[in-house]
């Protein structure tokens, strides 16, 4: 299968429907290059943890400057019955993972498969719920924004009622984009989609996708990209100047040999395991160019 490039050329797009128009005024590189893994669903069984490593060394050689991971970094915590051991286990085949890249930075959200809920003393329990999964990810908080260069890079927690914000995280990021200088170019990351084409095969998308939109085109002179997974599909969306990128996913069909609808082995109706490797210009121009590893 023949990788699959999505540049995003805003030139004429933009001038057609009168909004700022991001046009290089040199032929100079990328300033950035970024590696976005996401629903790696990492878990001791079958090989998973060598057969992972072998592919984040493949990403590796892309020379990264660093790493978004989007979430679902284990398999699951989020069942019924799922036990501390098990749990425990999971992440320290994480720890193992990302000991990989140890030598760079990995800005991770949260997946709705990490946070471990069905715990017998909700209260004691130091590994109850999302804090233990900002710990174990080395994450300031559940939802936070970077500085990378001159780009701003904001991490979403949608884990709220109905796939959300939130109204504190929403108050907050309205802040966070207003309080940025003009024509900061933004890119946005979240565990799940904000708008996809995948919504309509399989759900799964942000609840409070209209109010975001509304929001992205109040700072349409910042907000570039947004980044997700959750849905191991592949697609990209492009409405009123934000590209969304909906990355596939890691694990492909989460290991295992495919669904019987697939197109290949490991993959997820016609979606390949995979990664994307995005470069990000100095005018916020942003390329997402998705590998597939099957």
């Amino acid at each position: 299968m023949k990788r699959r490039k999505f540049l995003a050329k805003t030139t004429l797009a933009s001038a057609a429907i009168g909004i700022p128009n991001y046009v290089s005024a040199s032929n100079k590189g990328p300033i950035l290059t970024v590696a976005h893994i996401t629903d790696v669903h990492i878990r001791p069984e079958e090989k998973i943890p060598e057969r992972a490593i072998e592919w984040l060394q493949k990403i590796k050689a892309h020379q990264p400057d660093f790493y978004l991971n989007g979430g679902d970094s284990i398999h699951d915590a989020s069942y019924d019955e799922v036990s501390k051991d098990r749990v425990l286990e999971q992440w320290e085949v994480w720890d193992a993972f990302r000991n990989q890249i140890k030598e760079s930075k990995v800005y991770s959200c949260i997946g709705n498969h990490d946070p471990w809920w069905d715990v017998p003393d909700k209260e004691n329990e130091p590994m109850y719920g999302k804090p233990y999964v900002v710990k174990r990810l080395e994450m300031p908080s559940s939802y936070y924004s970077f500085n990378e260069k001159n780009w701003h890079f904001i991490i979403l927690d949608g884990n709220h009622e109905g796939i959300s914000l939130g109204q504190e995280q929403m108050n907050w990021l309205k802040n966070d984009l207003e309080t940025l200088p003009a024509q900061t170019p933004t890119l946005i990351m979240s565990h799940f989609p904000i708008t996809s084409i995948t919504n309509a095969l399989v759900g799964g998308q942000h609840s409070d996708h209209k109010e975001l939109k509304k929001l992205f085109y109040q700072h349409r002179d910042k907000v570039r990209v947004c980044l997700s997974g959750h849905q191991h599909l592949l697609d990209r969306t492009w409405y009123n100047d934000v590209h969304y990128f909906c990355n596939g996913s890691l694990s492909g069909f989460w290991w295992g040999d495919g669904d019987a609808e697939s197109a290949g082995k490991q993959y997820y109706l016609e979606t390949p395991p995979g990664y994307a490797i995005l470069k990000l210009y100095q005018d916020g121009r942003v390329e997402n160019e998705y590998f597939p590893l099957a």
